[in-house]
C-alpha cells in the first residue's frame, strides 16, 4: 500500500465532498463555503506545521458570530460522516474490515489450507465448523450518535456510489445515481443530526432489529454460500444444514444494570417486537418461495404431507405462510394489548425449520439438488442462525438487587437478616432452597418496588420460550452465592425455563478472585446437577480498564481466562468465556481477529461470546457486504484459536508482564485515585459535564450522580477523554513501565522478544499505536488553555502530556519505527485526512464549552446545539470513541 490513500477511496471523498459543497452553497450562500474553506484551509496549514496559521485558525473561530457556530460545525460533521461512508464502501469493495497491517487480513480458504496442512483432516474442519458456536451479543451502548434516519440516507448514498463505480458502460444510469446522490446529501444536510430526545430501551432494541432487517438478513445465507463452496472445495461436503456457527444475541431491552428505564414490561415488549418482526421478514422469504418452487416432482414424505395436489411444494408452504402470518399478527396484539383469536402460531424454531426442510430433502430425493441449494437453502440458513425471536435475549442485573431481594425475603419470613450472612451461611440456605419441592416465596407478599420489579423480571422468563432468550448475565457478583441466588428465584419464579448463568467480574480483584470463585461454585454438587457440563463467564474490559489502567487491566483479564480455563477443566465443565468489550480501545476494542487470537490458549474451544457495542455494529454490520467480511473475520479467528492455538507465553514472559503490570497500575492509580487535583482537570478540560445534555442512550451518564470518577460509567469516561484528543484511559500508566524496562540493561530486547513471539503483546502493541496516533496533545493543551485556570490544575495537565510524550517515544522505540503507524499507511492517512475536518470542531468546541459556563450552562438552543454537534462529529471523525 502506498502512502496516500487508494485512488478510489480518494474519488469518492472527493465526489462526497463537492457535492456538500453544492448542497451548502444552496442553502447558506457561496459566501459561507468560502468561509468553510478558509478554516479548512487553516486547520490544513497548521497540521503541516505552520504555527502561524494554527493561531489564526483559533482567532477566525473565536471571532465567528452566533449565527454562524452552528452552521459551520453541521458542514464539518456532515464532511466527516461522508468521509466514513467513503472509507465504509472501500472497505467492503476490497474486503478489508479491520483496522490493521497488511497481509494480516484472514482469507477462510488459506486458512482451511494451513490446517489441513497442520493434520487437521478435512472431516475435523466440518466437524469443528459444525459444531462451533459464536455468539455476537449487540448491545446499544451510548456510542452511536448518528440518528437512525441518517444512517439509511447514509446507506443509500453508499449504494449510489456502488452504481456509479459499475456504470463505466451505461452513462445514463451513472447519471441518475449521481442525481440521487446530490438528493440524499441535501436531505442529510437539512436533517436534525441530533436527537432531540433520548432513545428509549425499546428504540434502541428497534435499530438492532433494523441492522438485522437491512443487513444481516443478506449477510446470513451469502456467508454460509461462501462457507459452503468452501467445504466443497476442501472437505468435499457442505456444511450442515442445521449449523450456524455463528448466531446474534442481544442486550437491547434486556440490560437492567444500572439503567431504571429498562422493566420487565420493556423487556416483555422487546421480546415481542422479535418475534413479530422475525414472522414479518419469514413472510418475505415464504412469498418468494411459494413464487420460485413451483415444481409438481416430489418425494412420498412431502406427498403423504400435503395430498394429491399438483403443486405440492407451494401447498406446503401456503400452510407455513398461514401460521408465520398468524403468529405476526399474534405478536401486534399482545403488543397492541388486544386479544388473539386467529390461528395457531409458530413457537418454535422447529415448526418453521421442519416443513422447510421437508421440501428441501424432497427436492434432493428427486434431482432437483441446484434447486433446493438455492433460494430455500438461503431460508433454511437464516431459521438455523435467527430463530423465531431473530436474537436471543440476555438478562443482565447487578447482583446486590438480587440480595436486596432475598434480605427482605428471609426478613419477611424471620429468617434473620440475609446481608449479615456469611458466604457459607448463604451458600447452605441457597442450596436448600434450591432442593427443596415446597415455594419459598409467599403468594401474597407485599414487598418493595425495587424487589417486585427483579422478580417481574423472572416472570417474564417464565413467559417465555427458552429459545428466545440467552443468559442471565450477573454484573458485580463476587462470590458463588451470587450464581446461586439467581439459580433459586429462577426456580422459584422462572417456573421450566433455566437460562445459563454467567457471573461478570469487572474490577481488577474480581478478575483475579475470578478462578477461586468459579472453583468453588463448580465444587458444589447442588449447582452441578443444575448446570450440568458447561458453564459461561463474563470478563469484564471497560470497568477493569477504569479502575486499574488498561494496561493491568489487560494482563488481569489474560490470567483469569487462563486460570478459569483450567478450573473448568480439572472439574470437567466446557466453559464459555464471554468477553464485554466496547469499541474503544480503552475498552478491550480492537481489530477482533488479532484480539481472538491473541488470548491464552485453549481460551477459544470453538465457543466464544463477545459484545458488538453502539457505533461498531454500524461499521462492522451496518451493510450487507461489510456484514458478510465480518462474520468471516470472526469465524477464521476462532477456528484458527481452535485449530491452531497460540503459544503459550514464556516463564520470563511472565515476570516481565507481572512487573510491567504492577508498574502500570502503581502509577495509574497514582493519578487517577489519589490526586486530589485529577478529579477537578477532568471536569474542566473535558466536556464531561456537558456530556450528560447529549440524547446518545437510553443509560444515565452515572452510576450515582454524587462522587468522583469511580461514579462514571466507562463509556462517557473514555468519550470524554476522546473528545479533547488525550486518550487518558488507554495509555495511563503503561509509559512508566515501558520507560523502567528499556532504562535498564536487557529490557528493549526481552520487550520486542515478546512483541514478535505472543500476539497477546504484540497485540497490546498495535492498539496502543494506534491509539498514539490518534491523540493529539496539541489539542488538548488548547482545550487547557481555554478552558483551566487553577495553576494546580494546569500543572497536572502539563504533567499528563509529558508522560504521553515519553510513552510515544518508549513505543516507537519498541516498535523500531520512525513515525506511527508506519506499517499501517491505510490508517495514518485516514487520520491525517481528517485532522483538518476535526481541528475546527475541537477548536469550536473548546469555544462554546468556555461560552456555556461562562453563562452558567444557559447559553441559548441553538448554541447548545452546536455544542452537541461538535461532539456527534469528532465522535465521527474518530470512529472508535466508545
Amino acid at each position: 500500500m502506498s502512502n496516500d490513500l487508494h485512488e478510489s477511496l480518494r474519488d469518492n471523498v472527493r465526489v462526497l465532498g463537492d457535492s456538500l459543497g453544492r448542497t451548502i452553497a444552496d442553502d447558506l450562500g457561496a459566501g459561507f463555503v468560502d468561509r468553510i474553506e478558509t478554516i479548512r484551509g487553516l486547520a490544513k496549514q497548521g497540521r503541516q506545521g505552520d504555527a502561524q496559521s494554527s493561531r489564526e485558525l483559533i482567532d477566525y473561530l473565536r471571532k465567528l458570530p452566533d449565527r454562524d457556530l452552528l452552521p459551520v460545525t453541521r458542514a464539518f460533521n456532515q464532511f466527516l460522516n461522508l468521509a466514513n461512508i467513503a472509507e465504509q464502501h472501500y472497505r467492503a469493495r476490497f474486503r478489508r474490515v479491520e483496522d490493521y497491517k497488511p497481509g494480516s487480513q484472514p482469507v477462510l480458504g488459506e486458512l482451511l489450507e494451513r490446517a489441513r496442512g497442520a493434520g487437521h483432516s478435512p472431516r475435523k474442519l466440518v466437524e469443528t465448523l459444525a459444531a462451533m458456536r459464536v455468539e455476537l451479543v449487540l448491545t446499544a451502548h451510548p456510542t452511536e450518535v448518528i440518528r437512525r434516519t441518517l444512517i439509511q440516507k447514509y446507506d443509500a448514498i453508499d449504494e449510489c456510489l456502488s452504481i456509479i463505480e459499475s456504470s463505466a458502460d451505461y452513462p445514463e444510469r451513472a447519471s441518475r445515481a449521481r442525481g440521487r446522490l446530490e438528493e440524499l446529501i441535501s436531505q442529510a444536510w437539512h436533517t436534525d443530526e441530533i436527537r432531540h430526545e433520548r432513545p428509549t430501551p425499546v428504540d434502541e432494541a428497534k435499530w438492532g432489529f433494523a441492522v438485522i432487517e437491512n443487513s444481516l438478513w443478506q449477510a446470513v445465507p451469502a456467508f454460509h454460500r461462501d462457507l459452503d463452496n468452501l467445504l466443497l472445495e476442501t472437505a468435499g461436503e457442505r456444511l450442515p444444514l442445521d449449523a450456524s456457527p455463528l448466531v446474534f444475541a442481544s442486550w437491547m431491552g434486556g440490560d437492567r444494570d444500572g439503567n431504571p428505564n429498562v422493566t420487565s414490561k420493556v423487556t416483555r415488549e422487546v421480546l415481542l417486537l422479535g418475534r413479530w418482526m422475525a414472522a414479518d421478514l419469514y413472510l418475505r422469504d415464504l412469498d418468494q418461495l411459494k413464487a420460485e418452487l413451483s415444481m409438481w416432482k416430489a418425494n412420498t414424505a412431502l406427498k403423504a404431507e400435503v395430498g394429491d395436489v399438483a403443486e405440492p411444494y407451494r401447498e406446503l408452504l401456503k400452510r407455513l405462510a398461514s401460521r408465520v402470518e398468524a403468529t405476526r399478527d399474534w405478536a401486534k396484539a399482545q403488543l397492541d394489548g388486544k386479544s388473539f383469536e386467529g390461528g395457531p402460531i409458530i413457537e418454535t424454531r422447529d415448526q418453521l425449520y421442519s416443513p422447510l426442510l421437508a421440501c428441501y430433502r424432497s427436492l434432493c430425493d428427486v434431482g432437483l439438488d441446484t434447486i433446493a441449494n438455492g433460494v430455500l437453502l438461503d431460508t433454511l440458513r437464516r431459521v438455523a442462525v435467527f430463530g423465531v425471536s431473530l436474537t436471543k435475549l440476555d438478562i443482565r442485573q447487578e447482583a446486590s438487587r438480587h440480595a436486596q431481594v432475598m434480605e427482605e425475603l428471609t426478613d419477611a419470613l424471620e429468617l434473620g437478616h440475609y446481608r449479615d450472612w456469611s458466604e457459607e451461611q448463604r451458600q447452605a440456605f441457597l442450596l436448600a432452597e434450591l432442593e427443596s419441592r415446597r415455594p419459598l416465596i409467599p403468594r401474597r407478599w407485599e414487598c418493595s418496588t425495587e424487589t417486585r420489579e427483579v422478580l417481574d423480571t423472572f416472570r417474564v422468563i417464565a413467559g417465555e420460550h427458552c429459545e428466545a432468550l440467552g443468559t442471565y448475565v450477573i454484573s458485580m457478583a463476587g462470590q458463588p452465592s451470587d450464581v446461586l441466588t439467581v439459580a433459586l428465584l429462577m426456580k422459584e419464579v422462572g417456573g421450566e425455563v433455566s437460562l445459563p448463568i454467567a457471573p461478570l467480574f469487572e474490577t481488577l480483584d474480581d478478575l483475579n478472585r475470578a478462578p477461586d470463585v468459579i472453583d468453588r461454585l463448580l465444587a458444589l454438587p447442588g449447582y452441578r446437577s443444575l448446570a450440568g457440563d458447561s458453564q459461561e463467564v463474563m470478563i469484564g474490559y471497560s470497568d477493569s480498564a477504569k479502575d486499574a489502567g488498561q494496561l493491568a487491566a489487560a494482563w488481569a483479564q489474560y490470567r483469569a481466562q487462563e486460570r478459569l480455563v483450567g478450573v473448568c477443566r480439572q472439574h470437567g465443565v466446557n466453559l464459555t468465556l464471554f468477553h464485554g468489550r466496547g469499541g474503544a480501545v480503552g475498552r478491550g476494542g480492537g481489530p477482533a481477529h488479532a484480539a481472538i487470537l491473541s488470548q491464552p490458549p485453549g481460551s477459544v474451544n470453538g465457543s466464544l461470546r463477545v459484545t458488538e457495542q453502539g457505533e461498531m455494529i454500524r461499521f462492522k454490520f451496518g451493510q450487507p457486504d461489510i456484514a458478510l467480511r465480518s462474520m468471516e473475520i470472526y469465524a477464521c479467528a476462532v477456528l484458527e484459536a481452535t485449530l491452531l492455538p497460540p503459544p503459550a507465553p514464556e516463564p520470563h514472559w511472565r515476570e516481565e508482564m507481572d512487573r510491567l503490570a504492577e508498574i502500570a497500575h502503581r502509577a495509574y492509580v497514582g493519578v487517577v485515585r489519589e490526586n486530589p487535583d485529577f478529579v477537578p482537570y477532568f471536569r474542566a478540560v473535558t466536556p464531561e459535564g456537558a456530556l450528560g445534555r447529549l440524547p446518545l442512550g437510553s443509560r444515565p451518564t452515572k452510576r450515582r450522580q454524587d462522587g468522583g470518577v469511580e461514579t462514571l460509567r466507562a463509556i462517557p469516561w473514555i468519550f470524554a477523554w476522546t473528545q479533547i484528543r488525550l486518550m487518558l484511559p488507554a495509555w495511563l500508566g503503561s509509559g512508566e513501565a515501558f520507560a523502567t524496562r528499556v532504562g535498564e540493561e536487557g529490557g528493549l530486547e526481552v520487550l520486542r522478544e515478546m512483541r514478535d513471539r505472543w500476539p497477546f503483546f504484540g497485540t497490546y502493541l498495535d492498539m496502543l499505536e494506534m491509539l498514539l496516533a490518534k491523540a493529539d496533545v496539541g489539542i488538548a493543551t488548547y482545550y487547557e488553555r481555554r478552558l483551566v485556570d487553577e495553576p494546580a490544575l494546569k500543572a497536572l495537565g502539563e504533567s499528563l502530556r509529558e508522560r504521553f510524550t515519553r510513552l510515544q517515544g518508549v513505543v516507537l522505540e519498541i516498535l523500531d519505527e520512525g513515525v506511527l503507524l508506519e506499517q499501517t499507511p491505510l490508517i495514518r492517512q485516514a487520520i491525517e485526512v481528517r485532522n483538518p475536518y476535526i481541528d475546527p470542531l475541537h477548536g469550536l468546541q473548546a469555544e462554546l464549552l468556555q461560552r456555556n459556563r461562562d453563562a452558567d450552562g444557559a447559553i441559548s438552543g441553538e448554541l447548545t446545539r452546536a455544542l452537541m454537534v461538535t461532539m456527534a462529529g469528532i465522535a465521527a471523525g474518530l470512529r472508535n470513541t466508545g
